[in-house]
C-alpha cells in the first residue's frame, strides 16, 4: 500500500485542474449528433443470465449531460428507468468513505484492479487483498457490508437514502429485477461466504449478499446517472439540490477508485480511449464524471463480451472529444 498523506497537508494554494463545459448550444448539437450515429448501431446483445434484464427492449437509447453549475441536456429515452446495477457501487463506497475515512476504506477493500472479470473467484483466491476494489462483485459486496447500520434493514435504508441524494430525488427498487436476481445470485452468494471465511467481510454473507442484489436493482435514467456523475464531479455537492452529499475528499478518491477499475479488465482501454472515470452496469447504463464540469449517463441494454453497453462506450468517446472531457488532452482535438 502506497504511504498515506494527511487530507490537511497540502500546499497553500493547492491548484486542481477544472474548466467549464462548452455552450448549452455545443452540448445540445454534440448531444443530437452522438444520438442520431449510434442510433443505428444494433450490435451487441442484452443480459441473458438475469432473466427480467433479457426481457429489455434492445432499442431503448438515453443519454443526458448534468454540469457542475446545475444545466440538464437530455435525448432520445433519458428519463426511462431502468436498474442501476454494478453502477451502484462507487456510489456505497462513497458513502463507506464517509462512514469510515477513506485509509479505512482502502485497507478493508482494496483500490487495485484485478485484471480479471468482474464476478471472478480466482481473482479472490490469487491476491492477499481478496477483495481487490469495491467495483468488481467480492469488494462491492464487502463495501455493502460496510454501511453503517444495526441490521440489514437499516443498511439498506442507508443506502437507499444516500443513492437518492445522488440522485436529487427519491430512488426506489425494481421488485420484479431484485425477484429476479436473488433466484440466480448463487455466485454472489458464494463469494460472499469465501470472503467471509478469509476475513473480508463485515456482516452477515447472506444478509450482505441480499441487500447488495437489492441495491443492485434499484430504478434509475440517463438523466439520475448524469446527476449522480455531476455529484462527483462538483466535489460531492448535488448540483440540482445543493446538498453536500459526500465531501470533496470522498469525491476525489471515488473517482480515483472508477478511473482504475471502473470498467473491469477493459478499463485500461476505456481510459486510453476516453480519459475519464467511468462505471458500467449489465443493465446497459454508463456514468462517466468529468471533474469539476460534470456528469454523463448512457443507457442503451445491448453489451459487449465484457458486459458493458455498445453504443455506450461510443456516445461516451464521441462526446469526451466534443465537449472536452478528457483528463489527459491538453489542447483542443482539431
Amino acid at each position: 500500500m502506497a504511504p498515506s498523506l494527511e487530507d490537511d497537508w497540502v500546499p497553500p494554494r493547492a491548484a486542481v485542474s477544472t474548466g467549464e463545459l462548452p455552450s448549452g448550444a455545443d452540448i445540445e448539437t454534440a448531444l443530437a449528433e452522438a444520438y442520431e450515429h449510434c442510433g443505428p448501431i444494433t450490435d451487441g446483445n442484452v443480459a441473458d443470465y438475469i432473466p427480467a434484464l433479457a426481457a429489455v427492449d434492445p432499442s431503448s437509447f438515453g443519454i443526458a449531460v448534468a454540469s457542475s453549475r446545475g444545466g440538464l441536456w437530455t435525448a432520445g429515452d433519458a428519463y426511462s428507468e431502468f436498474s442501476i446495477q454494478s453502477i451502484s457501487k462507487p456510489f456505497v463506497f462513497a458513502l463507506v468513505c464517509e462512514a469510515i475515512g477513506h485509509d479505512a476504506a482502502r485497507r478493508k477493500l482494496g483500490v487495485n484492479a484485478t485484471g480479471l472479470a468482474f464476478n471472478s473467484v480466482m481473482a479472490i483466491e490469487l491476491n492477499d487483498q481478496r477483495t481487490m476494489n469495491p467495483m468488481v462483485n467480492a469488494g462491492a459486496i464487502a463495501a455493502t457490508s460496510l454501511i453503517p447500520g444495526v441490521d440489514a434493514d437499516e443498511q439498506w435504508s442507508n443506502i437507499v437514502a444516500g443513492l437518492s441524494s445522488f440522485a436529487g430525488r427519491p430512488l426506489t427498487m425494481d421488485e420484479e429485477v431484485y425477484r429476479s436476481e436473488a433466484a440466480t445470485n448463487l455466485r454472489n452468494q458464494g463469494i460472499a461466504h469465501l470472503l467471509d471465511g478469509y476475513g473480508f467481510l463485515y456482516a452477515d454473507p447472506d444478509e450482505s449478499t441480499d441487500v447488495y442484489t437489492k441495491q443492485c436493482s434499484l430504478r434509475v435514467s440517463s438523466v439520475d446517472l448524469a446527476v449522480m456523475g455531476a455529484t462527483l464531479a462538483d466535489g460531492g455537492v448535488n448540483p440540482r439540490t445543493g446538498q453536500q452529499v459526500v465531501t470533496a475528499v470522498t469525491a476525489k478518491r471515488t473517482l480515483a477508485v472508477l478511473a482504475t477499475a471502473g470498467l473491469y479488465e477493459t478499463s485500461g482501454d476505456w481510459l486510453f480511449d476516453i480519459g475519464l472515470p467511468g462505471k458500467s452496469g449489465v443493465s446497459g447504463g454508463i456514468v462517466t464524471v468529468s471533474p469539476g464540469k460534470g456528469g454523463l449517463g448512457v443507457w442503451s441494454p445491448p453489451l459487449d463480451s465484457a458486459g458493458n453497453s455498445v453504443r455506450g462506450q461510443l456516445v461516451t468517446r464521441y462526446l469526451s472529444d466534443a465537449l472536452g472531457l478528457n483528463l489527459f488532452a491538453s489542447v483542443p482535438l482539431n
